[in-house]
């Protein structure tokens, strides 16, 4: 019933939110960076921030999550998702935005307590102090990277939806002492949403929300990184679709030259919806390998049968693969 009930807040808000671009004007044209071909209205994901942060507050009351990890998320999100809010209602420096990016990156790892104790490799590596800086650059990058996938339809819900599920039901079988809720209630708020932007879209997410989810999601594998490594591990695994073809783009872009800001629609997952001409077919081809690839080998990762770390490895081989067989980072028309 609590899931349910945030699922039709996020629905119903998202009409809402709707009905409001149209009336503002808000609305995303297709541009260098564009995969849609029709002006569409923008920033339909609020509903999913304003129905996940008031979740959280009830889950907090309701003694489901801690007050301090339900004040570090809320807090947090919110700054990013307003953030991505002014820059949806006009222009904000690319430096500026991505300053906030590092100053609320940096107050999350702070309230969480720093990660100066975490070993990976079975306990054979010890980072310090140094896992502080990688703590920092991960929210950052996971933020920015959920940004840059938010490009076609439904894409971004589906990540969210199935990594949250996934991890959910891993702490579940996993018995672990973190709270599955706040991890359902994401999903169900994005699912939502996802109705109003999949398989056509009606609304689009907006920065508002794609930087707002990347933060979230990134929070809450430091959070399961504090308890045990392998659950951190398992959500590296689950978000890989997003990490490889945004890490391998970057990275194939500034080696051919590009600069890191330029705007473009070389991402795997786009030259794909161009090449079958389909938006649903890729966002569709996520859903399956998320759920029948990277969710098993996540699980396998918190059994010990195999270093999780190497699990990663094998996980990520078939999305490179993925992303060098539809062109991730090449130059276009080239």
């Amino acid at each position: 019933m609590f899931v349910l009930a945030f699922f039709l807040l996020a629905f119903v808000l998202t009409y809402l939110m709707r009905m409001y671009a149209l009336k503002q004007n808000i609305i995303d044209s297709p541009n260098e960076r564009s995969s849609h071909s029709i002006p569409t209205p923008r920033g339909g994901g609020v509903a999913v921030v304003i129905s996940y942060l008031l979740g959280i507050v009830l889950l907090i009351y309701l003694g489901d999550i801690s007050q301090h990890v339900g004040i570090t998320l809320t807090l947090a999100g919110f700054v990013i998702a307003l953030l991505g809010f002014l820059d949806d209602h006009g222009h904000i420096n690319a430096l500026v935005r991505l300053a906030i990016h590092f100053l609320v990156a940096i107050g999350a790892v702070v309230s969480l307590g720093g990660f100066s104790e975490v070993a990976l490799f079975n306990g054979s590596v010890q980072l310090g102090w140094f896992a502080n800086i990688i703590a920092v650059l991960f929210l950052v990058w996971l933020l920015n990277l959920y940004n840059f996938m938010d490009g076609i339809n439904g894409i971004a819900s589906i990540e969210v939806i199935t990594a949250t599920v996934s991890m959910g039901v891993i702490y579940l079988l996993f018995t672990s002492e973190l709270s599955s809720q706040s991890l359902f209630l994401l999903a169900a708020c994005a699912a939502g949403f996802l109705l109003w932007n999949f398989p056509k879209a009606r609304i689009f997410m907006g920065d508002a929300c794609s930087g707002f989810l990347g933060l979230i999601l990134g929070i809450l594998a430091l959070i399961a990184l504090k308890q045990d490594a392998v659950l951190f591990c398992a959500w590296i695994i689950c978000l890989g679709v997003f990490i490889v073809d945004a890490t391998f783009t970057l990275i194939r872009r500034v080696i051919n030259g590009h600069k890191m800001y330029d705007a473009h629609r070389s991402h795997a997952y786009q030259y794909a919806s161009r090449k079958y001409n389909s938006h649903t077919v890729v966002t569709l081809g996520v859903l399956v390998i998320n759920v029948l690839w990277l969710l098993p080998i996540a699980y396998l990762a918190t059994q010990h049968y195999l270093m999780p770390e190497l699990l990663i490895l094998i996980a990520y081989i078939p999305l490179i693969v993925l992303a060098i067989y539809f062109g991730a980072g090449k130059t276009e028309n080239a």
